[in-house]
């Protein structure tokens, strides 16, 4: 299991077909100690549908305890310009969840 900030450090997840955008899916899971293999059709978790930038939103997010004008501090940003990207993000999330 990854944790956020490992997923966020690592190359991007493709969450498309890059010839026909239709949403990839896993197939395929495999253990690196020993090998074991599941096979079957998994979705991505929520959270890793996201891009890389809104997930790194969203740990900071959590790493300020919620705290938006703490975050608007340490972006560097006016507090209703990072409202509105947690707005942005939570309309997406609902969109994902809703597919």
């Amino acid at each position: 299991m990854f944790t956020l900030c490992q997923i966020i450090d690592m190359k991007k997840i493709p969450l498309n077909c890059p010839s026909c955008e239709t949403p990839l899916e896993v197939t395929e899971l495999s253990c690196t100690e020993c090998e074991t293999r599941i096979s079957g059709k998994f979705s991505l978790p929520l959270l890793l549908q996201l891009p890389p930038d809104e997930l790194e939103f969203i740990l900071q997010f959590i790493l300020t305890s919620g705290s938006l004008k703490k975050m608007a501090i340490e972006m560097e940003k006016s507090y209703p310009t990072v409202r509105n990207k947690l707005d942005d993000v939570i309309e997406k999330l609902t969109q994902i969840k809703n597919k």
